[in-house]
């Protein structure tokens, strides 16, 4: 049977305001990105979120950023590539700390928003967050197929996991669409599931212009901060799971 990796930021509240609905996400999901306190998230909600993750039996992925709380991570910052490196170690090591805390572990590092597209083709970026993950032992860097930043990877020894994205539309490069532009995100929970088979069967996805292009994936994302976040991870994993479609967190 064809098994995929299904995954999604998780833990991207702050203080007393909640993103989504984590809980009903983790019994959904096979793998959590989980936020780590520089785009989103705080200690409590850190421990919480590796709580149900430890009991659901999703593994546990560290979601770093830049330091962005108030851009919600998603705008570019010129940071010096060391400081980079320590702001990804530091917040590997605080969700490691977190996770063992709660009887699970850390499994793989996934960057977040700004910094996922830009180690795509940022070579000095890519090297820092390469460096920062390194420094915390061999854990899997999960990012978009020929990224920089997965080349880098491999070069330094990191095991690495492709992925690709249900609910954001591509660009003919393979590369995603902006989120400034309309259409980015897919919102519509039908499409996105049927999708969702497509991509896992025939290892392709139709770029915004109706082009169709390869992907190539370990795992599939659903982002956790859209309004139908729980609806669309739901009827995806229905859709793979129809079509015979495995579900599994990704293993090395």
């Amino acid at each position: 049977m064809t098994t995929i990796d299904l995954n999604s930021d998780i833990g991207e509240g702050l203080g007393h305001w909640p993103m989504n609905d984590d809980e009903s996400l983790l019994g959904i999901i096979t793998s959590a990105n989980i936020a780590c306190g520089f785009h989103a998230g705080d200690p409590s909600i850190m421990r919480r979120t590796c709580d149900v993750a430890a009991r659901s039996g999703v593994a546990i992925g560290a979601h770093v950023s830049y330091p962005d709380l108030a851009g919600f991570g998603r705008r570019f910052i010129d940071i010096n590539p060391t400081e980079l490196a320590d702001v990804v170690t530091y917040q590997i090591g605080a969700l490691q700390a977190i996770a063992i805390a709660a009887g699970s572990r850390v499994s793989y590092v996934k960057p977040h928003g700004a910094l996922y597209n830009a180690i795509v083709t940022h070579e000095a970026q890519a090297a820092a967050v390469v460096a920062g993950v390194a420094a915390c032992g061999p854990l899997p860097l999960m990012g978009l197929s020929n990224s920089a930043v997965l080349r880098l990877a491999t070069q330094a020894g990191l095991p690495t996991v492709t992925e690709s994205f249900v609910d954001r539309a591509y660009n003919t490069d393979g590369s995603l669409v902006s989120r400034l532009l309309p259409g980015a995100v897919l919102h519509d929970v039908n499409f996105v599931a049927a999708r969702a088979v497509r991509m896992v069967t025939n290892r392709s996805v139709f770029a915004i212009d109706g082009s169709e292009i390869a992907v190539e994936f370990d795992s599939l994302c659903v982002h956790g901060d859209t309004p139908e976040a729980v609806q669309i991870a739901g009827a995806v994993r229905d859709a793979l799971t129809a079509a015979q479609i495995g579900l599994r967190p990704f293993h090395f």
